[in-house]
């Protein structure tokens, strides 16, 4: 039997882990994470992390695997999830790979180039234009050197912004033809699911989400975060316009306006990145399971027969 790889894709407050439990349960197989931010042990309430029920009752790769302080880039991830991927595979014939981070997914699915090194001292330079003078000519250069990479990054994650700068001054590539201009083979049979729903109901679940963070103790949680503050996992959403709050630049109502104007952004950009690929099946949020199911078994059948 052939071993597939199903990836549940889609925008933020969607609904994706629950689907990914459902079906790790149903093919009693374990899950892969390819969020981000669910890496770092200390971030919880403020990344969504699956409740510790949900972890308990599957198993979760790639959640609460290192350290705030801790140096981890894409190219250290594809290589701890091929490995994990692998590794499942000589047991179970299905495996759920997860999250709402494109390039994330994309480094699994597609593979990436190698990406150059940099030099210290260059990133250290664009470090300090952020710090002087925020991200406004950063943006600029970005956009004018890689504008396919500026149409999809988050412009408010300064880390990722710097990145990509620093990777296409140092090789006079754009950065984004290091994830697109060779892609790699693939071992795995791939079947993507994405989950979306029409545009006001998608806010409104936003809306619901971070309103529930600060019910169950966003404050709490960014609170004692405070001596990571100036770390880059820290400069993201749902922990920096909580910072704004602490250090009394905004009231916690703007603070909680801010962290749903800029997830519904992201979520657009998210969605523009998945539409770009035209092999997802996309169902609707509110979705039957068992619809899902039979076009994982159809998938599977068709395979069989070529």
């Amino acid at each position: 039997m052939s071993k597939f790889l199903i990836t549940i894709v889609g925008p933020t407050a969607i609904g994706k882990t629950s689907l990914a439990i459902k079906l790790a349960r149903n093919y009693k197989t374990e899950i892969i994470s390819a969020d981000s931010r669910q890496f770092y042990k200390e971030l919880n309430i403020g990344t969504a992390k699956p409740s510790n029920d949900e972890l308990l009752s599957i198993k979760h790769h790639l959640i609460n695997n290192i350290s705030v302080n801790d140096k981890y880039d894409i190219s250290q991830f594809e290589s701890d999830a091929r490995k994990i991927i692998d590794k499942l595979f000589k047991t179970k014939d299905y495996v759920i790979l997860v999250g709402g981070s494109g390039l994330y997914i994309d480094t699994i699915l597609y593979g990436i180039d190698k990406i150059p090194n940099v030099k210290e001292s260059l990133r250290k330079e664009l470090n300090m234009e952020f710090q002087n003078n925020g991200l406004k000519n950063l943006l600029a250069q970005l956009k004018k050197i890689d504008p396919i990479t500026y149409k999809n990054i988050d412009l408010n994650n300064h880390r990722r912004i710097i990145r990509a700068l620093e990777v296409s001054i140092s090789s006079k590539k754009p950065y984004s033809s290091f994830l697109t201009d060779s892609v790699k083979e693939s071992n795995y049979n791939e079947i993507i699911i994405g989950l979306n729903c029409d545009r006001d109901k998608l806010h409104s679940l936003i809306n619901k989400r971070v309103d529930k963070m600060i019910q169950c103790g966003l404050i709490e949680e960014v609170e004692k975060l405070v001596k990571f503050k100036n770390l880059n996992a820290l400069n993201t959403i749902g922990y920096k316009e909580i910072f704004d709050y602490l250090d009394n630049k905004i009231s916690l109502e703007q603070s909680s306006e801010k962290i749903k104007t800029n997830s519904r952004r992201y979520a657009k950009r998210q969605l523009t990145y998945f539409n770009s690929n035209k092999t997802i099946n996309w169902f609707d949020s509110q979705y039957e399971i068992t619809n899902i199911i039979k076009l994982i078994e159809s998938k599977r059948i068709t395979q069989q027969l070529t």
